[in-house]
């Protein structure tokens, strides 16, 4: 009769429920393991795992210790998220410099580009237009710029340290340095593969048509036209300019109804709370633009901007001052970490969840770039808050207690 019960249904029964609690166990113990790695992954640098006796360039290495030791939760191969403008080439003329990171640069970024550009007081960058739409954040300095709309009228204006412009593609404009140090800003365009060399330059188009066809449109003698440049300027020095009034008044034509000048230097924030301050302009308070919406995010040392991610577009980030990490989830289990310093571009594809987080000891300035009209995200913890909590509860394992402590606001910020 013994031996026969270990055949019965109790018995099989038995064996099935201690296969199961090994398989528990073991899959307990692994979860062990990798529960305690977060804590080891970062002070094992001296581990014979994590050891590199080969060559390192560790001025790279500190400025990016997420990417050195990645987190455990990284995982996977995925695309860059990071450049930085000290990697790109910068062209120097009498006058100023400018240098860009593209798509060339950045890959994943299909969507838009960015140039960095100075000039010296009384600077110009020449009389120009481009195939995309142009977007500036001004970071130094005073600029005054002009823009011609195709029905004849004429927009002027001086922007400084914090404003913003919007130049339509295929509209003529100007940027000129005004004193006492002429400016530097950062333009995007909503074009990836846009290159500021592929401008359309006044100088290069006369340098390149025939002398008696200029005289011809112009109404100038050839004496005259011998005069004009023979080559392009992009940058070249000038005279600081008279007044904003003095030009105003001086200009053919009418006064633009529309204007490309955003002050954003002098707007309250869109959002204020303990982890910092957000700005937001798109075409609702800045209708000339209807092209780039734009975050400018002020975030204080331990407080970091929520996980969300933006449903209609891809950001392209620029990383004023301050310190960061940010890492970003691209489904199917694959994750990337990076840090960000001043200078630095990150880069966030369409839907892709992410936070940014301040690990320095000043505040972090960043601007988040959206190719879009309106300026769009979506909050993790408003999701969660607004779902039946018995929902939640079973994806998350939450009781009710723990999920109402999730703020249930969308903050944008939250503090350290």
């Amino acid at each position: 009769m013994k031996a026969k019960a270990k055949g019965t249904v109790i018995d099989r029964s038995r064996r099935n429920f201690l296969g199961s609690a090994a398989l528990a166990t073991a899959a307990m113990v692994r979860g062990a393991v990798y529960a305690q790695e977060p804590n080891n992954t970062r002070q094992a640098e001296d581990g014979h795992s994590f050891s590199n006796p080969g060559p390192e360039n560790k001025s790279l290495l500190e400025a990016n210790p997420s990417s050195n030791l990645p987190p455990p939760t990284d995982h996977g191969n995925v695309e860059p998220i990071w450049y930085s403008f000290d990697l790109a080439h910068k062209r120097v003329q009498e006058g100023g410099w400018t240098d860009q990171v593209t798509q060339r640069e950045l890959p994943p970024s299909k969507d838009l580009a960015g140039v960095r550009m100075r000039l010296t007081a009384g600077s110009y960058r020449e009389l120009h237009w481009h195939t995309a739409n142009e977007w500036a954040f001004m970071f130094y300095g005073n600029a005054r710029v002009t823009c011609l709309n195709p029905d004849g009228t004429i927009f002027i204006d001086d922007v400084g340290q914090g404003d913003l412009w919007l130049f339509p593609a295929g509209f003529p404009h100007s940027i000129q340095g005004l004193g006492p140090d002429g400016c530097e800003f950062l333009l995007v365009f909503d074009d990836g593969m846009f290159s500021e060399d592929d401008t359309f330059l006044l100088s290069d188009w006369v340098a390149h048509t025939p002398a008696e066809v200029l005289s011809k449109n112009f109404g100038l003698d050839r004496s005259v036209i011998s005069k004009l440049p023979a080559r392009d300027l992009y940058i070249f020095p000038g005279s600081v300019p008279p007044s904003l009034a003095q030009d105003r008044a001086s200009v053919e034509g009418s006064e633009s109804p529309i204007s490309y000048t955003f002050k954003a230097s002098t707007m309250a924030p869109s959002k204020k709370t303990q982890g910092g301050e957000v700005r937001v302009v798109d075409s609702r308070n800045f209708p000339a633009n209807k092209a780039i919406a734009t975050g400018i995010v002020n975030i204080k040392p331990g407080g970091m901007r929520e996980l969300h991610w933006h449903p209609t577009s891809s950001e392209w980030q620029f990383y004023v001052a301050g310190k960061a990490r940010m890492t970003v989830f691209f489904s199917q289990g694959n994750a990337r970490t990076m840090d960000f310093n001043a200078n630095d571009v990150g880069f966030i594809p369409r839907i892709c969840g992410h936070y940014i987080e301040n690990t320095g000891t000043t505040d972090l300035v960043f601007l988040e770039i959206l190719k879009a009209e309106l300026f769009a995200d979506v909050s993790l913890n408003n999701w969660i808050r607004h779902l039946p909590p018995e929902m939640t509860s079973a994806h998350l394992n939450l009781d009710e207690t723990q999920i109402k402590s999730i703020p249930s606001e969308k903050l944008g910020l939250i503090a350290g």
